[in-house]
């Protein structure tokens, strides 16, 4: 990773080609409270070596040292097994992933903030935003279910503390135990979080970079320099694709095979699960399925937002020719179309009192309005054209992510974890 050590100044700037916000500092916070800074030898083998305490040392310990036969029904671990190897697991994918892309990229060029010079204020403001909302969704997800283990270890900790085995003073080896459990299963919670925070992150950029894009149909343009935006689009979605796709797939089989595994486990016969025994079970799912969401949901998004510009285009392009044979009698329209006439907004097609929920505010019920110089009809046919053919949108191993795929893997890890719920504490 490059070296964040340096000051970072009061506001957003542009140093040495890179957009700087000053919100940024935050997020390198971030990495550095969970060891994930690799910027040099030192702090890459304290990033590995606090990588391997939280996520290898730390369960493999517990499960051995701490293990309570004799303890009563309400203190035994039965499904501590799967959630600890899920947390390590994903933990281990999430390190992984971000160690490769720090060394890479760098956290700068990896937020595509190299990328933002040439854009416009509107958009850098968006981000600036955005990272300081990042921030803090991380930290609100995070300390929050923190919150709910700790008062879980808490409990089992001091309840069973003459049943749990321990090693020298009681009190002692039972406050190091539960200190190292809850560090580990912060740090382990952390990164994953932090991983797919990021992906959202990225993904916002390319919709305030879309929002952007879509207002050159509202204005006089020439088709090459849309068609020349447009594939730059493709080429960042491209890229953001690749650089996650392993991520993406790997989440979202481990996360279903886990529920799948855990729903086996507690329906088996003679298992008798409760909020005691499977608590633990319950905020593990709920972990790793918020993370998969926001994941998903950010794809999906960009997306559909991509897939937008092409019913954008073609409303520029029936309202062009429709003013274009109004202003020609009728006859074939030429390059050069001089025309001022912009369609009236009429209530049949836009109501002032309805909002939608803002996913399709790129293609609404507003008719374009037509400025002078209409680029001609084949012109504007070739790239409606191009544009319906060569869909943009964030792909995982060439399968695009649309709603149909989201409602799919949805539907199926919802009644996982719903059923998973219903057997644990209750719910359903």
């Amino acid at each position: 990773m490059e070296d964040e050590g340096q000051a970072f100044v009061p506001r957003s700037k542009v140093i040495s080609g890179y957009f700087e916000p000053v919100e940024l500092n935050r997020l390198v916070s971030c990495f550095k409270w969970v060891c994930l800074d690799q910027s040099n030898l030192w702090r890459a083998g304290l990033s590995w070596s606090v990588f391997f305490l939280f996520t290898v040392a730390v369960p493999l310990a517990s499960h051995f040292l701490l293990q309570c036969s004799s303890c009563d029904a309400d203190h035994q671990r039965p499904y501590h097994v799967p959630v600890q190897i899920s947390l390590s697991l994903f933990a281990a994918i999430s390190f992984v992933c971000l160690s490769r892309w720090s060394r890479k990229y760098g956290i700068r060029k990896f937020l595509f903030l190299d990328k933002l010079c040439d854009s416009s204020e509107n958009v850098r403001h968006g981000y600036s935003q955005q990272l300081q909302r990042s921030v803090k969704l991380w930290s609100w997800f995070v300390f929050p279910c923190f919150a709910v283990e700790t008062a879980y270890k808490l409990w089992w900790f001091i309840s069973g503390s003459t049943t749990i085995p321990y090693y020298g003073n009681l009190y002692v080896s039972d406050t190091m135990a539960c200190t190292l459990e809850l560090l580990s299963w912060l740090y382990r919670t952390a990164v994953f979080i932090l991983v797919c925070v990021l992906y959202q992150l990225i993904c916002y950029l390319q919709i305030l970079r879309l929002e952007e894009f879509a207002e050159v149909f509202q204005k006089e343009t020439e088709v090459v320099s849309i068609l020349k935006e447009h594939l730059r689009f493709r080429r960042t979605l491209r890229i953001i694709s690749h650089r996650f796709r392993a991520f993406l797939l790997s989440s979202l089989i481990l996360i279903t095979a886990s529920q799948f595994t855990s729903l086996l486990m507690i329906t088996r016969s003679g298992a008798n699960a409760n909020i005691f025994k499977a608590g633990e079970l319950s905020l593990c799912s709920i972990s790793l399925l918020t993370g998969l969401f926001i994941c998903l949901r950010s794809a999906t998004k960009v997306t559909h937002k991509a897939q937008s510009i092409t019913g954008l285009a073609a409303k520029w392009h029936i309202c062009a020719t429709i003013n274009s044979f109004d202003e020609n009698d009728g006859e074939t329209p030429t390059t050069q179309v001089a025309s001022t006439h912009v369609f009236p907004v009429d209530a049949e097609w836009e109501s002032e009192e309805e909002e939608g929920d803002g996913d399709d505010d790129l293609n609404n019920a507003r008719i374009m309005p037509i400025y002078a110089h209409t680029i001609s009809f084949h012109k504007r046919q070739a790239l409606v054209t191009y544009l319906e053919n060569n869909k943009a949108g964030i792909t995982v191993y060439g399968s695009m992510l649309d709603r149909t795929y989201l409602h799919t893997i949805f539907a199926i890890d919802l009644a996982l974890f719903l059923w998973l719920l219903n057997k644990t504490i209750g719910i359903s």
